[in-house]
């Protein structure tokens, strides 16, 4: 028999991955717990046996033994079913970006591409510029805004899921635009290595510098460097990342003020305001700024209902779909939750933090009085759902952070929500937030330690889509979970959005 594997958290650090499944039977119970609400779906365990809208017998029976709620294997997905799952618009986006900048490269270098003669410092820049762009709060927020009141009144179901594809997948975007300015810097230094007698040593340095710095921001981002060592990965990304940029703009007046033809200075400021690469650099750093400058400590109430979940308030409502990121300091160590509210005039907000790190471990044991973040959140895959008519939002364990405002907010969308033992695991908070904004006929609590397992969630996604009428489904799950609700969903046909791991 081959060793169990490790436990899902495990391999989890960013935003909507949360997914904590919190059955341990040694966490203690919760003082003075509170009586479940007769609404509690699990009060009649015979519901869940049936589509949740179909009339029911209202007649006590027991309820099967456990092992029977077990679902049996399920069938794999068909390779045309797992390839498109894996070629999605990010990857897509992705090959467009990097194979479109790879052919500049090789013409360039052919000597068939003269604007990249002349400009290769705006090639750089601007793809750097453009990568920039896509991690931006403020312009993800204007994307999403023109996106949802553009298209929510007129638009077919099947270009709100394109749109809504292209949003959840910008990073593909991101990350290609960043490898691609990185390539262009890389030959943009090779060309002036071969024109080494023409060029200042001045410029010559600041380029190597900046290549240097640009590729070491550059890899650690790649996935296996920001999952599992995330302080590795910010540290590098952000602050090397701030001294390319500063060295970037040494570079961009240097070789803008370098008069190649006679090897002296010029202090031109009309060359240098009509240069493109100047203004991509201007861009470039107010972008980055911007979320910066929104930065805060705010107070905050803790609430630890079981030893592996903290419930973070804050004040201030807050719209459906948006994240936060939160830190104990100014500059470093920022972690990525969904928010919960009831809406912008509730006037306070939430965040489930699952225990899966140092950081989330220590909001359990050390409970902060303040954190730091920033005002300007920023737009989840989850805040598009405000463009369908109808939708299905499922999650397990504390993907409820992430799921849950769109179910309160929005009475056309049906709340399933999978884990273990959830009342004393996340407290009379969250649970009470459920039943006091969802009724019973919109959503469906399954607890695995009760009944024995985890659901066919296929088959009940299959069930509430006929029976909800729901357009879209959005899945907020560990890794495992995600990819068979992904898998079985695009077998059945389905139109779903699961949680995205970056390759």
């Amino acid at each position: 028999m081959s060793p169990p594997p490790p436990p899902a958290w495990t391999h989890l650090s960013d935003t909507e991955k949360g997914l904590y499944d919190a059955h341990d039977p040694e966490k203690p119970p919760l003082e003075n717990p509170r009586p479940l609400p007769l609404a509690h779906i699990d009060t009649k365990p015979q519901v869940l046996e049936k589509s949740p809208f179909q009339p029911l017998d209202t007649t006590l029976k027991p309820p099967p033994a456990p092992t029977s709620r077990i679902p049996k294997a399920k069938p794999k997905a068909s390779k045309w079913v797992l390839f498109k799952l894996w070629f999605n618009t990010y990857r897509k986006f992705f090959t467009f970006v990097v194979s479109l900048n790879v052919t500049g490269i090789v013409l360039a270098a052919l000597g068939r591409f003269p604007y990249a003669e002349n400009h290769l410092g705006a090639l750089v820049l601007g793809n750097l510029l453009c990568a920039v762009l896509m991690r931006n709060e403020l312009f993800l927020r204007f994307l999403y805004l023109i996106s949802i009141y553009g298209l929510k009144a007129w638009a077919p179901v099947w270009m709100k899921i394109g749109v809504t594809s292209i949003l959840q997948h910008v990073g593909g975007i991101h990350s290609g635009c960043a490898l691609s300015g990185a390539g262009w810097l890389v030959y943009k230094c090779v060309d002036i290595l071969r024109h080494r007698s023409a060029q200042h040593n001045a410029i010559i340095a600041s380029g190597i510098i900046t290549n240097v710095l640009v590729i070491i921001s550059v890899l650690s981002a790649f996935p296996w460097v920001r999952n599992y060592h995330h302080n590795v990965f910010e540290r590098h990304h952000r602050f090397i990342g701030w001294l390319g940029l500063a060295t970037t703009w040494a570079f961009v007046v240097m070789g803008n003020s370098w008069d190649f033809r006679y090897g002296v200075w010029r202090a031109d400021a009309n060359s240098m305001l009509s240069a493109q690469e100047f203004w991509f650099a201007v861009f470039m750093t107010i972008f980055i700024l911007i979320p910066w400058f929104t930065l805060r400590e705010v107070p905050v109430e803790v609430e630890i209902p079981s030893p592996k979940v903290a419930i973070l308030k804050f004040q201030r409502g807050m719209q459906q779909g948006l994240l936060g990121r939160i830190s104990r300091t100014s500059i470093m160590e920022y972690h990525a939750f969904g928010i919960i509210s009831e809406g912008r005039k509730s006037g306070c907000h939430y965040m489930i933090c699952g225990v899966q790190g140092d950081f989330t471990r220590d909001l359990v044991n050390n409970p902060p009085k303040t954190v730091w973040t920033r005002e300007l959140k920023f737009a989840g895959v989850g805040h598009a759902s405000a463009m369908f008519k109808r939708g299905i939002r499922i999650c397990t364990g504390t993907g409820i952070g992430a799921a849950l405002s769109t179910c309160i907010q929005s009475p056309n969308w049906f709340l399933i929500w999978i884990g273990s033992d959830q009342e004393k695991t996340f407290g009379p908070t969250i649970t009470g937030l459920i039943y006091k904004n969802i009724p019973p006929e919109r959503m469906i609590l399954w607890d695995s330690k009760k009944r024995g397992g985890r659901p066919d969630t296929v088959k009940l996604l299959k069930e509430t889509w006929d029976s909800f009428g729901a357009e879209v489904i959005f899945i907020t799950s560990n890794k495992q979970g995600n990819d068979e609700m992904m898998q079985g969903c695009a077998e059945v046909g389905l139109h779903a959005f699961g949680t995205l791991w970056d390759f």
